[in-house]
């Protein structure tokens, strides 16, 4: 009978533990939907895909808000880098319309998710340089 209340308590004390430390966040709606690119090429991006049109996909696997990026695992079919990592940096816009924000291909060849999510090299101070010496790819909502 102890043993069954302890091992209750334990989780009635982990289930509160986590969460107590989760941080739930939404993603940021102007995230979510369907885009084009400067260079009109279109794109879908919801909470678990990120869709580069027409045969590119990445799979979401987590999402850190605060520092405006996610990591995914590259499609088993992507003409590039199959079944590797990426880290895929954001950050939202002002003043750049009809673009709302843009986003940066960080790393798209990790090994690992942790090895993607480690390497940052991204400068947001400087979207037109910021990502690797390259600008944000800039990101409008489609009219498709």
């Amino acid at each position: 009978m102890l043993k069954k209340l302890l091992s209750f308590s334990l989780l009635i004390v982990l289930t509160y533990c986590l969460a107590c430390t989760s941080v739930s966040k939404e993603i940021p709606k102007f995230l979510q939907g369907s885009f084009q690119d400067d260079y009109k090429i279109d794109y879908e991006l919801t909470e678990k895909m990120f869709f580069q049109k027409p045969n590119t996909r990445f799979h979401i696997l987590k999402w850190n808000i605060e520092e405006q990026y996610f990591i995914a695992k590259n499609d088993s079919l992507n003409p590039y880098d199959p079944n590797l990592y990426a880290r895929i940096d954001w950050m939202k816009f002002e003043d750049m319309a009809p673009f709302t924000w843009g986003f940066c291909l960080s790393v798209y060849d990790a090994t690992t998710a942790d090895s993607a999510e480690i390497m940052s090299t991204v400068n947001r101070t400087t979207p037109k340089t910021g990502c690797n010496g390259y600008p944000f790819s800039r990101m409008k909502p489609s009219t498709q």
